[in-house]
C-alpha cells in the first residue's frame, strides 16, 4: 500500500466520511450516497479511487430480485502517525513493511503472477536495511566521539 495514496484519500473529507460509514458493514453506492447526499458518480468514483489504494475492497451480493449488488468494505486495518515539527514532518505507518509482503502473498495463493512486485519489494527492503546499518553506523560513531571527548575534558577545581 503506498503511503501517498492513503495520504491523498484521507486528505478528501468525502472519502473519510465513506470510511466511517463502512465501519460497522459492508454498503452498497445507493447507500453511501443517500446517507453522505453525494451523487452516486461521485461515490462511485471515490469508492474506485479507494480501492485501488487496498483501502476497500468490494464483492456482488444477489438479493431477492434483480441483479446483484456491489457491496464495498474495509480491506483492512490501517494506522499511520503523522509527525510535524519545526524542521520535521514524518508519517509512520506501524507494521507497513509486512502489509505490502502479505498482500502479495494473497495475491500469488489466489493464483496471481507476482514475481516482479516481489523482487521489488525485495530491493526496497534490502536499501531499507543498507540505510539502517548506514544510520546505526553514524549513530555509533557518534557516541564513541562524545565519549571520546567526555574523556579528554579539563577537571576544574572548585575553590
Amino acid at each position: 500500500m503506498n503511503l501517498e495514496e492513503i495520504l491523498d484519500v484521507m486528505g478528501c473529507k468525502t472519502r473519510r466520511d465513506i470510511l466511517n460509514f463502512l465501519r460497522d458493514e459492508p454498503r452498497f453506492v445507493s447507500q453511501i450516497s443517500q446517507e453522505l447526499e453525494v451523487g452516486q458518480k461521485a461515490i462511485i468514483e471515490h469508492l474506485r479511487a479507494m480501492e485501488e489504494t487496498g483501502l476497500l475492497s468490494s464483492s456482488f451480493q444477489k438479493i431477492e430480485r434483480g441483479r446483484p449488488r456491489k457491496y464495498y468494505d474495509i480491506s483492512q486495518n490501517i494506522e499511520f502517525q503523522i509527525f510535524i515539527s519545526q524542521g520535521n514532518i514524518r508519517v509512520k505507518l506501524p507494521g507497513h513493511e509486512f502489509q505490502e509482503l502479505q498482500r502479495l502473498e494473497e495475491r500469488s495463493r489466489m493464483g496471481e503472477e507476482v514475481s516482479d512486485e516481489l523482487e521489488s519489494l525485495i530491493e526496497n527492503y534490502d536499501d531499507a536495511i543498507k540505510h539502517a546499518k548506514n544510520l546505526l553506523k553514524q549513530l555509533d560513531e557518534r557516541k564513541r566521539a562524545l565519549k571520546k571527548r567526555s574523556l579528554n575534558l579539563p577537571v576544574i577545581a572548585e575553590d
